[in-house]
């Protein structure tokens, strides 16, 4: 890379990385703020209801205490608190005045009065009187004797607890909210971070694939998850890119090889014929160089009907009955071989009748340089499927070797004696057809010679062809 120019891919890769780390870790700090938060103010009116419960306990406790000993006589006219107990107690009569009061509350008004007339002998509620600065916890209780006369009211009241008489409970919460986001915020950016790495380690072996060639292949981790299947993506990728590129590298170096064979005769042929005398026979010489451009003519259709294949160029499509394309190839065959057909009626698919016959015409082909006694073709229906067969009684072709021949300018040696002028293009040509139009070629067992199975979709079994 020249110096002082920065790599794009590397920019976009820390961009994206500092950009997702940044929206996750932001989103995650959001999230886990608004649920501490909510968890905190429930803890704090948890605590406040906590606080208050035990305040209204406390007065309880207090006020049944001291009615118990007035109404038994222990204390008589005197209101004494122990240590624990409600600070603020009133014994307040009928008409609702303060006869006796503890000294946390002497000279006040009553905190609360309850209607006699109406029955009411208890107080157990949150009061606010104007005589003191806070809000209290009463709670009353009437007694029929005592030493201030019959059905007085002892009141025992505290403080009820706020946010500002606990302000450390608060304090302490919110520095813990402080501290658990800042530990999230921290742990989110980190782990993302080291998620990242081998994206990033995968990013930077893809930039460095013109360096390294088509046949290194980025670490998988061994963790799992999506990275460890974006990883082995991404080798199954290269794998396939670096077959296609040697496909079409050992396509050129054939296609050079077959073409360079015809052109090299003719040229010679034409040399050898311009140099011969004027009255020298030339027809030999020419019908040679015309098998030879033939040949080299069949070369390029095929050449370019592989290349029309490969650009997936679409030829309109209609109906075709196989029955009737098979008799009519059969028919314009004249080989020496004879051909036997067994075809059932009706069996129907969609694709381009040209291209179909081009694939009949290649299997038939081959069939004739191969068979010995006879050829027998087949069509017939099975399932939602169109098959047709095409079966030679030849030697065969091994099962090792059966993908092999649908390979581009393959050829057995076989097929080199029996067809020297052949290019190695017509099987490969009649797979890519029937791969196009949803279907398949190849070569099934059988108990004699080779058997070419081709399948396509019935028009009642599925979709138009891609």
């Amino acid at each position: 890379m020249t110096a002082g120019k920065r790599d794009p891919t590397r920019l976009w890769g820390r961009q994206l990385l500092f950009s997702v780390r940044g929206r996750a870790t932001l989103i995650t700090v959001a999230v886990s703020a608004v649920i501490l938060v909510l968890a905190l103010i429930l803890m704090l009116l948890l605590a406040r209801d906590w606080a208050e419960n035990r305040v209204a306990r406390q007065t309880e406790r207090t006020a049944e205490r001291i009615a118990f000993d007035l109404s038994r006589g222990r204390n008589p006219g005197v209101i004494d608190v122990l240590p624990g107990e409600a600070p603020m107690v009133q014994v307040v009569n009928p008409r609702g005045e303060v006869v006796a009061a503890s000294d946390a509350i002497r000279g006040r008004p009553a905190l609360a009065t309850a209607d006699l007339a109406r029955g009411e002998l208890l107080i157990d509620q949150r009061v606010c009187p104007g005589s003191l600065d806070t809000c209290v916890w009463a709670f009353g209780l009437r007694i029929r004797t005592s030493p201030w006369g019959a059905d007085v009211m002892v009141i025992a009241a505290a403080r009820l607890p706020g946010l500002l008489n606990v302000w450390l409970l608060p304090l302490a919460l919110f520095g813990l909210l402080v501290a658990l986001l800042s530990l999230i915020a921290w742990w989110t950016w980190h782990t993302i971070g080291q998620a990242f790495v081998p994206i990033e380690v995968i990013r930077s072996e893809m930039a460095d694939l013109d360096a390294r060639g088509l046949d290194h292949r980025v670490p998988v981790p061994e963790a799992g998850g999506g990275i460890q299947s974006l990883a082995e993506t991404v080798n199954a990728t290269l794998d396939r890119l670096e077959e296609a590129v040697n496909r079409e590298r050992r396509f050129v170096s054939d296609a050079s090889h077959d073409l360079r064979n015809p052109i090299a005769g003719l040229q010679t042929r034409l040399e050898v014929a311009l140099g011969e005398p004027d009255d020298a026979d030339w027809k030999p010489m020419v019908r040679g160089a015309l098998r030879d451009t033939r040949r080299l003519n069949d070369i390029v259709s095929d050449l370019l009907e592989l290349a029309r294949l490969d650009a997936r160029t679409p030829k309109p499509v209609e109906p075709v009955d196989l029955a009737a394309l098979v008799r009519r190839e059969v028919g314009l065959r004249a080989g020496d071989v004879p051909i036997r057909m067994r075809l059932e009626p009706g069996v129907v698919v969609r694709a381009n009748p040209v291209r179909l016959s081009r694939v009949l015409g290649n299997l038939l082909g081959n069939a004739e340089r191969h068979a010995e006694s006879r050829i027998e073709v087949t069509v017939a229906r099975d399932g939602g499927d169109a098959v047709v067969e095409v079966l030679d009684d030849g030697s065969g072709i091994p099962e090792e070797a059966r993908e092999r021949v649908f390979e581009r300018f393959a050829r057995l040696s076989e097929s080199r004696v029996r067809d020297p002028q052949g290019t190695g293009l017509g099987l490969p040509i009649a797979r890519e057809i029937a791969e196009i139009y949803g279907g398949s070629l190849r070569i099934a067992d059988s108990r004699a010679g080779a058997r070419f199975v081709l399948r396509l979709p019935l028009i009642s079994g599925g979709g138009p062809p891609r």
